[in-house]
Order: structure tokens, then sequence, then C-alpha cells
């Protein structure tokens, strides 16, 4: 086998794809009439690598994958190009190196290695017959994951600001009053403590419900976690047939490398796109996330979003209080002044009822003595019509009781002849239906030649073939 050259780092690729061509051709003239093992070709094809691929280079990658054994960490790396992978391997990052290259770049980002994380490494190439291609991993770039970052959380507010939803929940106005709050945090964490402690308080003198939920902030699943709780703590509505007043979402005595996981586009549009205020309380000073972005009120601690809450009940008891001593005040000086009011008004009132009711009692004399005169004046009208009426009455009277006597005669006459008629008619028909029933007796017909079926038991006269049924037993009776 003709040994391949060496390949010096400075060539470009194409010099590098030449002559890795002119080498596979120079290959195949002399091994195409030879049967290799597969062991020997591999091998061959390990030889190849180190010899051409020797030197160290700086490789842009995402981890797609990362696990660890034995202090050992194993990469699956990817290259995407509109969220397709064009390109992937493994990458192995050895113990002897591993402690020494993720301290220095947990240290720079403040977060630990981890998947989805788009990174530079120094690498070099590595073959073996049995696990096939690998990435060396020599050295990682933690300035780069961090400028990668940056670019990230820019576009991600960029994206926000075109659809409108960066400042989208802090145009709602703060509640009046704040009696139900729902709260969003890592089960058992120490911040949702400081928070509970006072909000426990504060829900024991009934001024403010706190209803929580639970779920993870650091891991690739956060994201999705919190969302799922936000959208579970929106069927307060099913129960309590109104919104509440605020959400809250706190963190609190986590790492400082955990917040990436917060920067995430569903996550901080959902927010934003929430219908009641958003607080959050992520719990780091100097780094800020996407939530506090796009949230109503932002909060260095969760502590800080009681306390706010607290002093905006506060500030609302007292202002309440102030308008209760300026409606007190207001109150009295109206009564007050009702009173004065009041006083003039029964003066006057007193003075004019006596005129009026002097005026009343004139008034009162001569219509009482007007009511008397008219009274007998339709007394003695009334006398006369009612004498009137009643000798036209005793009149009229008389006249019909003649009419109806005359009328009573003539209808007896008339129901006696009809009476007379309907009895006659019946006799007759009487008459002619006993003539009937005498043709049509048993004895008279079986005289004329007839005769009659019946069953058996002499039960039941047959009338119908319908009633005949094979090996039937009849009577026929004929005349005696």
């Amino acid at each position: 086998m003709k040994p391949a050259k060496v390949l010096a780092p400075a060539k470009d690729l194409a010099t590098l794809e030449a002559e890795l061509a002119e080498q596979e051709n120079n290959i195949e003239v002399n091994l195409e009439d030879t049967v290799l093992r597969l062991s020997d070709y591999l091998s061959a094809v390990d030889m190849v690598i180190k010899q051409t691929f020797n030197h160290r280079v700086w490789v842009k990658a995402e981890i797609r994958n990362l696990s660890s054994k034995g202090g050992h960490y194993y990469f699956e790396l990817a290259e995407k190009d509109d969220g397709k992978v064009i390109a992937s391997c493994r990458g192995n990052l050895w113990r002897f190196k591993a402690a020494r290259v993720l301290a220095k770049f947990e240290r720079a980002t403040g977060m630990p290695l981890d998947r989805d994380l788009t990174v530079l490494l120094k690498v070099s190439a590595g073959f073996h017959a049995q696990y096939g291609f690998s990435l060396t991993i020599e050295d990682i770039d933690p300035s780069y994951t961090l400028g990668d970052l940056a670019r990230q959380y820019a576009e991600m507010v960029d994206r926000l600001t075109g659809e409108g939803l960066l400042n989208l929940n802090q145009q709602l106005p703060v509640p009046f009053d704040i009696e139900h709050v729902l709260v969003i945090a890592p089960e058992k964490a120490a911040g949702l403590g400081d928070f509970q402690a006072d909000a426990d308080r504060l829900a024991r003198t009934g001024a403010c419900h706190f209803h929580y939920h639970n779920a993870t902030f650091q891991g690739n699943h956060a994201p999705s976690e919190i969302r799922q709780a936000i959208v579970n703590a929106q069927q307060f509505f099913d129960t309590y047939k109104h919104l509440p007043d605020l959400l809250v979402i706190i963190r609190g005595g986590g790492a400082v490398g955990d917040l990436a996981y917060l920067n995430d586009y569903e996550l901080a549009a959902l927010v934003a796109e929430q219908p009641i205020p958003v607080w959050v309380g992520i719990g780091h000073e100097r780094d800020k996330v996407i939530l506090d972005e796009v949230a109503h009120t932002s909060f260095d601690t969760p502590s800080k979003v009681i306390a706010a809450i607290m002093t905006h009940l506060a500030q609302l008891v007292t202002q309440t209080l102030q308008y209760q001593a300026q409606i007190k005040q207001a109150a009295q000086r109206q009564l007050s002044t009702a009173a004065q009011q009041t006083t003039r008004q029964l003066s006057q009132i007193q003075s004019q009822t006596i005129g009026q009711l002097t005026a009343l009692q004139k008034d009162s004399d001569y219509a009482w003595r007007s009511i008397q005169q008219s009274a007998q004046r339709q007394v003695k009208q009334a006398a006369r019509l009612t004498s009137e009426l009643r000798t036209q009455t005793q009149a009229a009277a008389y006249q019909q009781l003649t009419v109806a006597a005359s009328a009573s005669q003539n209808n007896q006459k008339t129901i006696m002849h009809s009476a007379q008629q309907q009895l006659i008619q019946a006799q007759r028909d009487s008459e002619h239906l006993r003539d009937i029933v005498l043709l049509h007796r048993p004895s008279r017909v079986l005289k004329q030649g007839y005769t009659m079926l019946t069953d058996a038991k002499d039960k039941q006269i047959l009338t119908s073939g319908t009633q005949l049924h094979p090996e039937q037993t009849v009577h026929i009776l004929l005349k005696r």
C-alpha cells in the first residue's frame, strides 16, 4: 500500500479535497484486485485519518445529547440548517481533561454544559475499527457560547417586539385590589419558602388568597413545565367564575446558570399574552431573563414580590381610610347644612300650613252645604224615576206572561203530536224486526233444507272455512 501524504493545517479546503481525491485514486488502482479483511481495511482507514487529520481544529456544533460515565463525557454533535440536521458525529471528552475544561466553561458562562447549546470545540479526528469515527474534544471556548446565547436572546427580543408582545402585559393596569394571586414556583424552593412565610401571614388576615402551582425551573423541560403550570392555573376561572388579580412567577435560590433555561420564546409569548398582570421574581439582581422583559413588573427576589403585594394592600387600606375620613367630614358638613335648612323650611311650612288650614275650613263649609243641596235634589229625582220604571216593568211583565202562556200551550200540542207519531213508528219498527227474527230462526231455516255446523262440543257455530282444519270433528244439524 502506498503511504498517504500528510496535509499541513495551513492548506485550504479545496486543496485538501483535491489531495484526498488523488490519494483515493491511487489506492483504488493498487487495491482494486485485492481482497482485504474488514479489520485490515478499517485499520487502513484509521491510518489515513490519523496521518491526514493529525492536527487540532476549532469546530462549531450543537450538543444534541450529553452523557457521562466514569468521569468521561460523551457527546452527540450536530450541525443544523433551518432546523434540519445536515451533519452529525460522536465526540468524547476524556476524564483527564474534562474537569478542567468544564470548570472553565462554568466559571465563564455561569451555567453548566448541557444539551441544546451551540459550542466552539477544539477537536481532533479519531477512528476505531470497532467503534467507528468520533471527535476527541480538547477544549471548549466559553466566549463563543456566551455570544451565541446573547445573539439568541437579542433575536428573541426582536421577535417579541415585532409581534407586539414585548410590552403587551405591561399595558395592563395594576389591579385596584389584590384579592386572589396565582403563584408558580419550583416545589420546596428557598425563594418560595421566603415568599410563602409572608403570604401565609397575609392570607390569615383574609386580605388576600394565594393559589400555588409547582413547576421545575431548571433543565430542558423547565419552559414546557412552566407553560403547563400557567395553563393549569387558568382553571381558576372555572371555580371562581372570574379572573384572578395577579399571576406571580418566582424562583429564587437556584444557580445562575439555570436562568438560561427560562429564555424560551414560547414561554415568554404565553406570559405576555396573559389577561392579568404578571409579576416575576427570578432571584438574581444582575442577571435578566426574557421573562423580565415581557412581565408587567419584574423584581429581584421573591421576597420583593410579596413585599410589593403587601405594600399595595397597605396603600389601599391607607387610601380607603383617607376616603372614609373625607366622606365622614363631608357627611357631617352636609348633615349640619341639612339641619339648618330643615329648621328654616319647618318654620315656613308651619306658617303656610296655618293659613292654608283656615282657607280649607272655609272651603270645606261651603262645599258641605253644596253637597247637601245637591244630594236632596238627586234623591227626589231618583224617587220619581223609580216609580216610573216600576210601572213600566209591571206592564211589560204582564205582556210577556200572556205571550209565554200562549207559546207554552202551542208547544205542548206540538210535543204531544210528535210523541204520538214517534210511538206509532216505533211500534211498526218493532213488528218489522220481530218478523225478521222469526223468519231467520234456526228451526225455520233447517225446514227449508239448510244445515248448521258446530264444533265437536256444540259450543261454537262454524260460519267460515277459516275455522276448519284437517281431522277436525264437526257436528251437522239437519231438520228433524
